[in-house]
């Protein structure tokens, strides 16, 4: 699949068309609930999502509308609950894959308040909220969006596992700059290709709009030049201070290392620990179209 970014001809109007994209998708972000008080709706309310155009960002990060990934989000829902028609509370935990290639995210904590306002809410089986959770949230993104809840009965077939690859933290390095370097990044000298998978759990970076830390582990595969190990952890650091969701953060990072160190094949998983009882893990790959599995890191 051929990386196509957008061509940067410093005409004025495409500057401000940019501008103009990347404003309206922060002034999306800051108008919804992320950093309000909000009152807990019990009842069942599929108007408090508030979906966030995804090309906002794309544009500042030079993606065109033909995108140069395939992948998805992995959403996990850890504290759902409603009542069952006599009234009597079920819980369950659910997970959401949203196609990357839908038109919009769901901001998380509105994500949060709608699962919340099934609490108090009456549903005839894990069929029908299965369907209703399927329904809403790819009207939301505007894509079809699979949805898998897992009752109690089957929490104990739940695993943990840590990303595969090999692990960079151990690397001695001096780090200088938290905000994100893609100059950092470069190969190394030697010829020939190389087939790799490399790991870091040092990637932090910051709520676009509340600022609160968000951490992550990274899986990094590719074929092609050697990527410096030693600057591609400096590089994954520098996120350390970066205002962004989670999404956004990773086509950041699939888009830098592919201008820098230009990989025939790249993939990047991001597994973020969880915030208000959601973690949310992008897969973003130009040649892997067998998604990761969705085994739960140990901070998450």
């Amino acid at each position: 699949m051929p990386l196509r970014f957008k061509a940067d001809s410093g005409k004025m109007n495409d500057q401000s068309n940019q501008v103009s994209s990347v404003t309206d998708s922060i002034s999306a972000a800051q108008a919804s609930p992320l950093g309000k008080t909000v009152s807990y709706i019990t009842e069942y309310d599929p108007s408090l999502l508030f979906p966030i155009p995804r090309q906002g960002k794309r544009d500042e990060i030079g993606i065109g509308a033909t995108l140069p990934f395939i992948g998805l989000d992995i959403w996990n829902a850890y504290e759902v609950s409603w009542l069952n028609p006599r009234g009597k509370p079920q819980i369950a935990l659910v997970t959401f894959q949203i196609p990357c290639d839908s038109v919009n995210i769901v901001e998380s904590k509105s994500f949060k308040l709608y699962l919340n306002s099934f609490n108090q809410t009456r549903i005839d089986g894990i069929a029908k909220l299965t369907e209703i959770l399927q329904t809403d949230i790819s009207a939301a993104v505007k894509a079809p969006v699979q949805v898998k809840v897992s009752e109690p009965a089957q929490f104990d077939g739940l695993r943990f596992g840590e990303l595969k690859g090999f692990c960079i933290d151990n690397l001695d390095i001096e780090v200088n700059d938290y905000s994100p370097q893609p100059q950092l990044l470069h190969c190394d000298e030697a010829d020939g290709t190389t087939t790799e998978t490399l790991t870091s759990n040092l990637l932090k970076s910051n709520c676009l709009v509340t600022g609160q830390p968000d951490w992550a582990s990274v899986q990094i595969q590719y074929v092609g030049k050697a990527i410096n190990r030693e600057s591609l952890l400096r590089y994954l650091i520098s996120f350390r201070n970066h205002n962004e969701f989670h999404e956004q953060c990773v086509e950041r990072i699939f888009v830098d290392i592919m201008r820098a160190c230009q990989p025939m094949k790249l993939a990047v998983y991001a597994r973020y620990t969880r915030r208000g009882g959601l973690d949310i893990n992008p897969f973003r790959s130009n040649f892997n179209a067998d998604f990761p599995s969705n085994l739960r890191g140990a901070r998450q």
